[in-house]
This record gives C-alpha cells, structure tokens and sequence, in this order.
C-alpha cells in the first residue's frame, strides 16, 4: 500500500551503536541502521546529536583531526545516500565556521546535504560543558558553506524542509523545551515533524520528564516529534547514555525503543500527517511572527509498504482500558449534570422517559436516577412508561419493568397497539402494511403520549436518542427524535453500550447488574415490526444501517479530522483488519455518506443535549450543515 497517499509518512528514531571519537566506526553503525530503516520503508531517519563523533569526545572536539574525520565521515554518507531516493536522514557533527566550532545536525537525502543546522541554547551544566567547545550561532554570518564540493546552506533561524508529503524542521538540544523554542516558531510556520537530536547522561526519572515534554510540547502544537539520544556506546567517565528513542504525534505515544540497549536501538512509526493538518485547521493555529526562518524543498520517492506501523482505533469513541474508569465517568457526570442544570433552571421536579428495555432508555433512565439523587428528588417523581407495541417482545419488555423496579422509580405501562391501530384505520394505511408509515405511527404515538404526560404532571420529556442514530437519520422525525431534554445525544452506540456495562459492573446492586448486562446483550432494535414466530426481535437495526462500530468510526475520522472517503476507507481497513472485508466497509461507507447528507434536516432542529467529546452534532455550534448539501462529490471520490 502506498501509505503517503493516505496521509502518511515513516519515520525512525535511532540510537546506533557507537565509540567515543571514532568517525570510522560511527559512521558504518549509521550505515548499518539507514540499512535496517531502508528495509523497513522509513522516510525520515533521525540519529542522535553528534552521532558521528559520539557526544562524549571533550576536548578532542578541539583537535582538527576528530574535525576533519566528522566532515569525511558526512560526505562518505552523502555518497552512500545516493542509493536511497526514499530516505532523508539526520547526523550531528562538530563543524568549524571561520574561527569557531559549532555544534550542529546536517540533514541528509539522495540529494546530497540538503542543510546544516546549528544548536542553539548551549547548556552549561556540568555534563555537557557545551560552551567550552561550541559556539551559539548567533555568531555565524555566512549562509553557505563548504562540504567538499558543494556549498551547503547554513541557518541560525532554522529551517524548514518541506518534501511533497510533510514538512520537517530539526532543534538540536533541550532548547527544544523552553518557553519560547525556536521549534515553537518552526511548527507556527508550518513544520508538521520536529526532530530533536539529543545527547544527555541518564540520570533516575529523566527519562519520563522527557517523554512527558515531548507528550506535551506535541500535544500543544499539534505535530509530531521525534526524539532520538546519545546510546550506551557514549557512556564514559562520569555519564552513562541510555540511547533514548520515541516518536510522539499530537500528545499520543506511537513508539519508543529500547532503552539501555547493547545494540542499536530503533522506534518506527507512521506519523498522520493529514490528521495534523486536520488538526490544525480545526485548531485554527496562529501563525508565528518570526518569518525569518527559510524553506528547502526537498525530494524524496513514495513508498509502498506491507503493514502499518500505527494503532489505528477501531473504536474511538472508547477509552483504553488504563483510562476507562476516570474517562467513563467523566461522560456519565456530563451527561448527569447537564441535566441538573435544566431541571434546576427550569424549578421542574418531575419528569417521563419512554423505558423500553433497549439500551439508549436504559442509559437515560441510569442518568436521570443519578440526576435526582444529586438534586435531593424522590425516583418517584421519574415516570418510566413503558408502550408496548406491535413489536415488543418479552425479553424487552421484561427488562424494562424489571429496570424501573431496581431503580424504584414511577411504573406506567400504556399499550399503544389500540391507538395505532386506530390511527391507521383513520389515515386509511393497512395494518398488514409493514412500511415506513406503520413504524413511524407507532414511534410518533410513543412520543405524544411522553409529551401528554409530562404535561399533565408539570414535568419535562428525557430524550433517550443516541449519537449513532442521528448521524444516520434513524430516528422518526417529530417521533422518537424529539423531546425536551436529549441526554444521550452527544454519545455514539458504542459509547452507549460500553458505558452502560460499565455503570453495571462498577455501580450496580446484583439485581440491576443482572438486568443491565442482559439489557447491553440485547440486538439493537426500534421494535415497531411484529416479533417472529418465536417472539424474538425481527428487526435489527444493523441488518439495515449497518454495524454501528463501523460508523462510529466513519463519524469519528469524518467530523472530527475532515478524512476523504478514500483515506477513511484505507484507515478503516487497518483499524478492522480481518473483519470486513473492503466490500463490506465501502458498501457501509456508501450508506452512511448517503444517510448522513439526506438526515441533516433532523439534526438542524433536535432538543438540547449535554457535549461530551469533541465530536457533537448539535446544530448550535458544534456541527453547522445545510439541510440540502449534496453528497454526490463524496460518493464520486468513493467509488475513485
């Protein structure tokens, strides 16, 4: 597959094996680790600072030998990158200019040195001793200079090097971390990748304070940063190196390597260059003052590959499991107290919610028991009614009535077959007509007798609709789409049933945990066609729209990042690997494009609903679409 096509790039970071002061040696390990990269597909290949020297030289750096082997050593690997038109890699070395010495990462391709890029920030601490060897580079005047034959750009403001597929800017160093770091400007100025070349002794927790700056810096800027340190060949005297690697994109760890490693250590990863870019729109990033930074366009090949070296999240509504208690949770207070708000503003103490043994009712009944408890109201005041219908089957309506008993709320059970039954002998539609105007009348009597109750009480109508559903429209409008407060409507079905699982095994009595885990096994169903001849469902909603894991997904990588149908279809393939097939997946794709754009019209009017996630379809805000767009371009773009 040809990964650059779909957004993505394949970087290393590396931490070869290494001897204090011999370039020869150096120099064939970073051979050998360009080798190793090669046969992985990477792109962009970062070594440590002063990789071809090692960090640890002291004042041989002074010596013009070590010099002079450092410049023969870069242009033998300028030579030996010829062959490898799909790879740019990063080296360090010591380089003299005029009359000083500079520290500085010469960045490599088939091209030959495509720049030279001076540390800035020396460090004077006890280790390093930076400032006894290098210069800053505020001192360098020249623009140019000269590698054996070829004069070779110089910048002390930073470059960026931009290639047909990302841009990339390089900071040598922990300046990387301050306040106001010249990759800060870089990444404003529009550098998706920031490689930071380091060499620093390996002291107890310096390591995650590392990580956690990169986790941060990236997260902050919303970009990709790659890390690659001094190894264990480096260890000498007083300091011992650990050979750091780490690729991190957008506050997300994607790899890290061995640390401590007897051989070279390496971390590959895909970096989302177009989920960035997606990112930064979203974001809609300033840009930075300082533009005196250059741009160096560079050329490197695509690259077809087997696998991709990325977690792509099959689910990404979910939280992985380190995180799923506090996450979960988090979602279930949203949601609890967004309607705490409303009942309180509106001196409303009573309420109705349709309860029909499905899961969406289920999770908002759970929400509004829990909004009551907080607000000092008796579960009394909750008017759970049941409606059973044409379609209601046992195991539904068993668990319905055994839920609001665990919970000890109000019970209403109001059969609307009678009244549907009428009404479609009023509008002359025939009972044996199971079509489209037979579901929607039951879904509508089910709606109105909500909104009658609550009047009759003085209470409010709970909306128990799901996020999934109004993506695609699966909704009867004026029906189950409406009420006065929607408190599922910012979460997906797969966030429905895995929080509600959750709330049972974590939060639970045994009777409700019973009911509750039956309740998260029931196939998702409006119920509004007649059960089968052994009373089980017959109409599953997934057997119609599709599985709703697939377009959570969709949703997800649609709204949240902007993703062609194109790119969706290649990430949903990763990410669902062996489970549909590419048929199955562009068919599911088709149906939702087509069911998204035709739907907006309901989202446009829906009720009021608690934002949970970065994803929401609310019309105030969150998502603002035209009622009539047309989805022709995306299904075009689909079928390419």
């Amino acid at each position: 597959m040809k990964i650059n096509d779909y957004g993505l790039v394949r970087v290393a970071a590396i931490a070869p094996q290494v001897k204090v002061a011999d370039c020869a040696y150096n120099l064939n390990e970073i051979k050998r680790a360009v080798e190793r990269a090669a046969a992985k597909q990477v792109q962009l290949a970062l070594f440590p600072e002063l990789s071809l020297t090692s960090s640890s030289c002291g004042d041989l750096f002074l010596q013009q030998t070590l010099q002079l082997e450092s410049q023969r050593a870069l242009l033998e690997l300028v030579a030996f990158m010829e062959k490898y038109p799909a790879m740019i890699t990063i080296v360090g070395l010591p380089l003299v200019l005029g009359s000083r010495l500079y520290n500085v990462a010469a960045v490599v391709s088939h091209q030959g040195i495509l720049g030279i890029v001076p540390k800035i920030g020396l460090s004077c601490d006890n280790e390093s001793n930076d400032p006894r060897w290098f210069s800053e580079p505020e001192l360098i005047t020249e623009q140019f200079v000269l590698l054996g034959d070829e004069q070779v750009l110089i910048h002390k403001s930073g470059i960026i090097f931009r290639t047909p597929y990302f841009s990339f800017a390089v900071e040598v160093g922990e300046s990387m971390w301050s306040t106001v770091s010249q990759s800060s400007q870089l990444a404003l100025l529009g550098a998706e990748v920031l490689l930071n070349p380091f060499a620093k002794g390996e002291l107890v927790g310096a390591a995650d304070s590392r990580r956690l700056n990169a986790l941060s810096w990236s997260n902050r800027h919303g970009v990709a940063v790659v890390q690659a340190g001094a190894g264990v060949g480096e260890s000498t005297t007083d300091s011992v190196y650990a050979g750091d690697t780490l690729i991190v994109e957008n506050g997300e760890l994607l790899a890290e390597g061995e640390r401590f490693s007897l051989d070279t250590a390496m971390a590959v990863a895909d970096i989302d260059i177009q989920q960035l870019r997606g990112e930064q729109l979203r974001r809609r990033v300033a840009h930075a003052a300082n533009t005196a930074a250059v741009v160096v366009e560079c050329d490197i090949s695509q690259v077809v590959v087997d696998q991709v070296y990325r977690r792509v999240k099959a689910h990404p509504f979910l939280p992985d499991a380190a995180e799923e208690n506090k996450t979960l949770n988090d979602v279930f207070n949203i949601q609890v107290h967004g309607l705490v708000k409303r009942l309180k503003h509106t001196n409303i103490q009573k309420v109705t919610i349709g309860v029909s043994g499905g899961l969406d009712s289920t999770l908002a009944l759970l929400v509004v028991a829990r909004a009551f408890d907080l607000l000092g109201l008796p579960r009394k005041n909750i008017i759970g009614i049941t409606m059973p219908g044409f379609g209601t089957t046992s195991r539904t309506y068993s668990n319905a009535v055994k839920l609001m008993e665990s919970l000890e709320v109000t019970i209403k059970e109001i059969s609307i077959v009678a009244s549907v039954t009428q009404h479609l002998e009023d509008i002359e539609h025939s009972l044996h007509q199971h079509d489209i105007t037979y579901e929607n009348a039951q879904a509508r009597e089910r709606t109105q007798i909500l909104m009658d109750y609550a009047n009759k009480i003085g209470g409010m109508v709970i909306g128990t609709g799901n996020m999934s559903e109004l993506a695609l429209g699966w909704a009867t409008y004026n029906g189950d789409h409406m009420s006065m407060y929607a408190v599922n409507a910012a979460i997906p079905k797969t966030l429905v049933s895995t929080l509600t699982r959750w709330i049972a095994l974590n939060h639970s009595d045994q009777q409700a945990k019973e009911v509750l885990l039956d309740i998260v096994d029931t196939p998702f169903s409006p119920e509004l066609l007649p059960a089968d001849e052994k009373g089980e469902i017959a109409q599953e909603t997934e057997h119609f729209v599709g599985p709703y894991e697939l377009h959570d997904f969709f949703i997800h990588r649609i709204l949240r990042y902007g993703d062609e149908p194109q790119r969706v279809l290649f990430l949903a393939r990763v990410a669902f690997e062996n489970k549909y097939s590419a048929e199955e997946l562009r068919h599911w794709l088709e149906v939702f494009y087509r069911r998204f754009f035709s739907q907006q019209f309901k989202r446009s009017c829906m009720p009021d609903s608690p934002r949970v996630g970065t994803v929401s379809l609310s019309p105030r805000g969150a998502w603002v679409m035209p009622s009539d767009a047309v989805v022709q371009s995306w299904l075009n773009a689909l079928k390419q």
